[in-house]
């Protein structure tokens, strides 16, 4: 006689069932099909708009690498360096000066701060450029003496305009940096005898960079575009030179755009430079620095026909 099979149970040497695999559906995001539709539109929208215009398109490859396009860029990309140079060194030193316990050097900087940063830079790069009015002669005693007319060039109108300017911004981006720096750093180095210019030097500005390093990148590449402003005094930067180009070319609405791609073009190359400043700062602050660029290429390329994990 067989024995009973437990209807219930099943034979011994079947195993239960495990639980039922989950299947997992992906979220669907309508949204981005709506707004991605809606954009190319706008996109294609524009093309064919400028592609009506009455544009000759063929004239800005024609003098994209003229010498005078060029000689304009080298001027630009010279200026920026060197006003960016005037505000960083004076924004340092009206950041300490507005952080200083002596009220005299903190009023100082405070109406400075207050003046430049109030009034516009185009205005500012006007009144240098017209001082020859007020003042006939430069005379610094025995240094120097000129007429006022020789001595402002349109060169240092524009450094002078545009520098001078920047140290305002970076006053506070400075101050902005060293009052993120724990007090208990200052206090630290001067309990071990270092001086507050030591301190400062070796303490406080390293680890304010951190803070600095970002802002100040868009400051160069905002100061790059604000270079041309002085085109207005007379100064033959990349606007002025394609402006020039513009009108005796008889294509002025090209030679703007020509401009427009040269600096689009170098504040790309700022930007990468600005990521990889602000990539080497921030060691030390994370555990793990963010992927560059062409490690996000090599990683999804690598990553193409590997299989994904499986559903839980």
């Amino acid at each position: 006689m067989t024995a009973d099979i437990d209807k219930t149970t099943g034979p011994a040497d079947v195993p239960p069932a495990g639980p039922e695999a989950i299947k997992a559906v992906p979220v669907r995001h309508y949204g981005r099909y709506v707004t991605a539709v809606v954009a190319l539109a706008l996109l294609v929208g524009v093309v064919y708009a400028f592609s009506q215009g009455k544009i000759n398109w063929g004239t800005i490859p024609d003098y994209f690498f003229d010498d005078r396009i060029l000689s304009g860029l080298g001027k630009t990309l010279l200026l920026t360096l060197l006003a960016m140079a005037i505000g960083i060194v004076g924004g340092i030193l009206l950041a300490v000066m507005r952080l200083s316990k002596n009220p005299v050097t903190s009023s100082i900087a405070w109406f400075y701060i207050w003046f430049f940063r109030g009034t516009p830079v185009l205005v500012q790069l006007i009144v240098w450029f017209n001082l020859g009015l007020v003042f006939e002669y430069i005379n610094l005693g025995p240094f120097y003496k000129d007429e006022w007319s020789d001595f402002m060039t349109p060169f240092l109108t524009a450094l002078l305009g545009l520098g001078l300017n920047e140290a305002a911004y970076m006053a506070e981006i400075c101050r902005a940096g060293l009052l993120a720096v724990d007090e208990g750093q200052t206090e630290a180095s001067h309990a071990l005898g270092m001086s507050h210019t030591k301190t400062l030097r070796r303490i406080v500005i390293p680890q304010a960079m951190r803070v600095i390093v970002p802002p100040t990148g868009n400051e160069v590449i905002n100061m790059l575009k604000t270079t041309s402003l002085v085109s207005v005094v007379q100064y033959p930067e990349l606007l002025r030179a394609a402006q020039d180009i513009g009108q005796t070319s008889g294509a002025p609405a090209e030679m703007l755009f020509l401009a427009a791609a040269w600096y689009l073009l170098v504040t790309s190359l700022f930007s990468v430079g600005q990521y990889y400043i602000e990539r080497h700062y921030a060691k030390g602050t994370t555990r793990q620095l963010p992927p560059t660029p062409w490690q996000k290429v090599k990683a999804s390329t690598f990553s193409f026909g590997r299989p994904k994990g499986g559903t839980a």
